[in-house]
């Protein structure tokens, strides 16, 4: 089944915890976390990771677009994340750092620029538990979908079936009703969706309707057989 993490950089940040209760029926809850550094935009770190873990039983999926990644992302697994994502080209030790995450309890993610191609890390994938591919160029929401990331997508998903792995294949970036069919098809089952969610009149419905597409897709994509 596919997953809906609805972002809450697109929600009202004076609100986090209502926002939080607006999608209870998610997978996850997205929390993007940048430093203005990585990424020309600050959001949030680990004072409201902890607060908003508190604050919601809906597991929290951390994406980290911040410089030092190494150092920083083990922090976030102790303020109460469920998955931390770190960006590849932030990591200097990536497997390091993805066993320290496991090892601490939490999922491990990476996560790649649109202009990252994925085969250098194939034989790190074992490490991992969800990989991310963005879909726009990580910073903002509201963000358009790039349609060139299909292809790096299809390919993720060659790879993980090549190595028979039980990975989860993460779309961030411009995901709508719009653009959620054509990532299931190519390959994605968990995703990212901020505007689609919270500009909706009803976020939990949009979280229904956008998982049922998907679901809808994965039933009949190939690569979705025996999976």
């Amino acid at each position: 089944m596919a997953q809906i993490n609805p972002s809450i950089l697109s929600a009202d940040f004076a609100r986090l915890a209502e926002e939080a209760k607006a999608v209870e029926g998610a997978d996850w809850l997205h929390v993007d976390v940048m430093d203005n550094h990585f990424v020309p935009n600050l959001t949030l770190g680990v004072p409201i990771v902890e607060a908003l873990s508190k604050a919601t039983d809906t597991p929290l999926d951390c994406h980290l677009m911040i410089e030092d990644a190494d150092r920083w992302a083990p922090s976030y697994v102790e303020a109460g994340a469920g998955s931390v994502t770190f960006h590849a080209e932030a990591a200097a030790a990536p497997v390091r750092l993805a066993r320290e995450i496991r090892a601490k309890g939490a999922r491990a993610s990476m996560a790649l620029k649109p202009a990252t191609p994925i085969e250098p890390y194939e034989d790190l994938l074992p490490e991992l538990d969800m990989l991310l591919i963005m879909t726009v160029e990580p910073g903002f929401g509201g963000q358009a979908f790039l349609d060139i990331m299909l292809p790096k997508i299809r390919r993720t998903r060659e790879l993980i079936s090549k190595h028979g792995l039980e990975l989860w294949l993460q779309v961030d970036g411009g995901v709508s009703a719009t653009t959620i069919e054509r990532c299931a098809e190519a390959g994605a089952d968990v995703f990212v969706a901020g505007s689609a969610v919270y500009g909706a009149a009803d976020p939990a419905a949009a979280v229904r309707e956008l998982r049922a597409q998907a679901d809808a897709v994965t039933a009949v994509a190939p690569w979705a057989c025996g999976h």
